[in-house]
């Protein structure tokens, strides 16, 4: 595959959820990186297979936008995809739930809350019982005498 059938590619699968202004800008911005990289020595094969699927690219970029509940685009290349993409300034990092482990400490962390609001509230009944229990008892009692009369 060649520069424009890997852009070309991506240009097609970025279409079908963003708009035009941010499907060109990720276009420009992976032609530009594939222009760099072959005037640093690489040949334009060795770039777009560094790179990968445009069509994984372009769902990155997608997926990354929706959890933000707008058009924002990240940028995938073999550099951040080596450096952990690692946090900066420039970059958008989102927090999706697609992996089982996600999805399990997101459960552990549910039933824990659950647990500790349990915990609270039955704390704080087991301080008030032995106080209001004896209450209640003598307020029925008044009641019960009251309506004898």
């Amino acid at each position: 595959m060649n520069r424009l059938e890997f852009l070309e590619k991506l240009k097609e699968a970025l279409e079908q959820d963003l708009g035009p202004q941010a499907v060109q800008d990720n276009v420009n911005y992976y032609n530009q990186y594939i222009m760099d990289e072959v005037r640093g020595g690489k040949t334009e094969s060795e770039v777009i297979e560094m790179l990968g699927d445009p069509w994984i690219i372009a769902r990155t970029v997608i997926d990354a936008g929706a959890g933000q509940g707008r058009e924002e685009y990240v940028y995938e290349t073999p550099q951040n995809r080596q450096q952990g993409r690692e946090s900066s300034s420039s970059s958008l990092r989102v927090f999706a739930l697609d992996t089982w482990w996600k999805k399990l400490l997101l459960i552990l962390c549910v039933v824990g809350v659950v647990m500790l609001v349990f915990a609270i509230v039955s704390g704080i009944v087991s301080l008030i019982a032995p106080i209001l229990i004896p209450v209640l008892i003598i307020a029925i009692l008044l009641r019960l005498l009251r309506g004898r009369r």
